[in-house]
């Protein structure tokens, strides 16, 4: 069986090769095992049982914790021509109930459902007559009462296999298990444990990076702005911090969306689109959002504050670089994010579990504090032993020189005991600055030996260095409806003149990845057609091979089939209008070179023989009068694809009709606007035109205007 693996991952997903540990999955599967398999987020555990599904006969069922994973997933198998289908609470009962029936019949060769669905006894007996050779569990730590989100309902899978009539294969899928976890996972699904396939946690595309001691919207927006031709996610603690932060962006004209549970769904559903079809940059939520998002061209997670265990973190962190290439993952640490955490904390309903999730979070606290490799941390937290230094996280590459600052934190130390150790930090800093604030001269702190004995700096200034003195627990937090700042016994040995205080220079932001002119034509593109299709543009091509694209700039079908991503399917389907943006784009920058890394995959096959003479058989079709997209649905391609055929025949002088093309109130207008504009470009022309004119109406005027000259 496991001969037809390698021609099935070619023809609908495009690559050449298995990456590590997805040869050895798909082995095991068709061999008959039940197994554990244990990748980082992005690692392409997917293929471990889609492969699979492909390969056996029957249905597989997909068990998947949240709706926005079901339906990415199911894009992106229906996009390379693999049908598949899920069945959750968005459906309605006769939508349900239709895909049901359908799945009985054998259309599909894989159903997602979510793990609440095995609560009903009608749905199980409906499994009955369904041939189910596989039962994939995504997200398996949440079987495992140890595991950080644990979920009751995925308990029923193990009784849904019991009951089958032909008992299936299991293959247990995570990314986020310790030891014990996946212990725990092999016990409930009876698996063998010499059946388990570990990859490692490491994801090297990954650097992680802790900020410390300084102002956190400050470092946020210079951080969004430098990178606003990215995607990424900033995950706050609690829903009105994620409201607050969102409001403040959009006031910085940051094309930003939101998500918290205290939402409705509708507007929920609505914001989440927004970010997985690019039409919103950024995405501000608390955890509720982004287990399972299969959006691969997020380039950046930063958490507003501390997150509550390392393997939400892992987890929340690894939803950056699916695709392969270079992200960041940042945690804005302060001091005060503990308490926030510890009450959170303290408010869960499950107190059995309070001591195990305070131990975590200690242990976050200290991934925070750590001076040692990052990634290092991570890994030996997932049990990992023999590891070494990254040599791309923040603590790895930092060259910040330090100075000495004792001098300075003894005059602020000073002045918090001077105030009775019962102030926040904002009037301490206004106190050693020599503010005239109302409140500062009410309670006489005028008159004390440390007022303005900083008044050479600003009162945002010494408050970011009060941040820094927490952040070093020199200085510590009284929480309470007003926190208030205090010295620590480690604060009252620098006043004392035994330890002394360096302080590195402020982190400066960085952009996550090289700009190139023809990825961002290649982004539109994408763009223009995903919103055709109806569905994220992540879908269409990765940025991955939009960058190999640029690496190799590929001018015939044949060599697009080289490029990291692109199998027969979407070659067929949206290979001609990328091929065209890129033949246009060399024509104006003859010169052009790539300075973007090409993607980092094994050798690409041999690209196959294309069919070359696709758009003759387009142009059949519309001689025959049927619409363009009529076409398009006939032959399964993208409107776009069967738009780029007829231009591609009226350029080689066959017969395209072109009143047919464009609607006749719409040739007043283009004739309007192309004499304003000139014919050189076309988004001017577009500019001038009401939105239902297409581009592609205006290229074929354009071109109709060149042929009568």
């Amino acid at each position: 069986m496991f001969e037809q693996a390698l021609p099935l991952l070619q023809s609908h997903f495009g690559y050449s090769s298995f990456r590590t540990g997805q040869e050895q999955a798909i082995q095991s599967v068709l061999t008959g095992n039940n197994s554990i398999c244990v990748m980082p987020t992005g690692g392409g555990k997917s293929i471990c049982y889609q492969i699979p599904a492909l390969i056996l006969p029957g249905t597989t069922i997909v068990v998947s914790p949240l709706i926005s994973l079901m339906k990415d997933q199911v894009d992106a198998l229906i996009q390379v021509g693999i049908p598949a289908t899920f069945i959750n609470s968005s459906l309605s009962f006769q939508e349900a109930y239709d895909r049901i029936q359908a799945a009985k019949q054998g259309e599909y060769k894989l159903l997602y459902i979510a793990p609440e669905r095995l609560e009903s006894p009608e749905f199980i007996e409906d499994l009955k007559y369904m041939e189910i050779p596989l039962i994939a569990v995504d997200e398996a730590h949440c079987i495992s009462q140890w595991g950080h989100d644990f979920r009751p309902s995925y308990r029923h899978i193990q009784k849904m296999i019991q009951m089958m009539p032909q008992r299936p294969r299991v293959i247990a899928l995570t990314a986020t298990a310790t030891p014990r976890v996946r212990e725990d996972i092999c016990n409930l699904l009876e698996i063998d444990e010499r059946n388990t396939i570990i990859t490692g946690f490491e994801r090297e595309n990954l650097s992680f990076s802790v900020i410390k001691g300084q102002d956190r919207l400050k470092y946020l927006l210079d951080y969004l702005k430098k990178n606003d031709k990215e995607a990424g996610i900033i995950y706050a603690a609690t829903r009105k911090n994620v409201d607050i932060l969102y409001e403040r962006l959009r006031k910085e004209n940051i094309n930003v969306a939101r998500y918290h549970a205290g939402m409705g769904d509708a507007e929920r559903a609505r914001e989440q689109e927004r970010f997985l079809t690019d039409q919103a940059s950024v995405m501000v939520a608390t955890s509720a959002f982004g287990m399972g998002i299969d959006k691969s061209n997020i380039r950046y997670c930063i958490h507003l504050q501390l997150p509550k265990n390392m393997e939400s973190y892992y987890q929340e962190a690894g939803r950056a670089g699916r695709d392969g290439l270079a992200s960041e993952c940042i945690v804005l640490y302060s001091p005060q994010d503990v308490q926030i955490q510890r009450f959170l904390i303290d408010q869960s309903s499950d107190r059995t579990r309070m001591t195990q999730e305070l131990e975590k979070l200690q242990q976050m606290v200290d991934y925070c504090h750590t001076e040692s490799c990052l990634q290092e941390f991570i890994l030996h937290y997932f049990g990992e032993a023999e590891t070494e230094p990254c040599g791309r996280c923040g603590n790895c590459t930092d060259e910040r020189t330090s100075i000495d600052v004792t001098k300075e934190a003894q005059m602020v130390l000073s002045c918090v005991i001077r105030m009775g150790q019962r102030f926040g930090k904002n009037i301490t800093a206004q106190v050693l600055t020599g503010s005239k604030n109302k409140k500062v001269t009410e309670m006489g702190f005028e008159r004390l030996s440390t007022y303005g004995i900083m008044k050479d700096k600003s009162t945002k200034d010494v408050s970011d260095f009060i941040e820094f003195l927490i952040s070093q627990d020199l200085l510590a937090i009284e929480q309470g409806t007003f926190p208030t700042i205090y010295v620590s016994p480690k604060g009252k040995e620098v006043l004392l003149g035994n330890q002394q205080v360096h302080r590195r220079e402020t982190v400066q932001v960085k952009q996550v990845s090289k700009s190139d002119p023809l990825f961002e034509e290649l982004r539109e593109a994408r763009k223009r057609i995903a919103e055709v299709e109806k569905v994220p543009p992540f879908v269409i091509f990765s940025d991955a091979s939009l960058k190999d694209m640029c690496a190799k700039l590929p001018k015939t079908s044949e060599e697009m089939l080289n490029v990291s991503g692109v199998g027969e399917h979407k070659l067929q389907k949206y290979g001609l209008e990328f091929i065209q943006v890129i033949r246009a784009f060399l024509e104006e920058n003859p010169n052009y070179q790539s300075e973007l890394e090409p993607e980092p995959v094994a050798a690409k096959k041999p690209a196959k023989k294309a069919v070359t003479d696709s758009h003759l058989e387009t142009l059949n079709l519309h001689q025959s009068q049927l619409s363009i997209q009529e076409i398009a649905e006939q032959r399964e391609l993208a409107v776009s694809t069967v738009e780029n055929h007829l231009l591609q025949c009226a350029q080689q002088g066959l017969a395209v009709d072109f009143t047919r093309l464009i609607p006749g109130e719409y040739i007043p207008l283009l004739e309007k606007a192309v004499e304003q504009a000139g014919r050189d470009r076309l988004k001017p022309i577009k500019d001038l035109l009401p939105d239902e004119v297409s581009y592609f109406m205006i290229k074929v005027y354009v071109y109709f205007l060149s042929k009568k000259k």
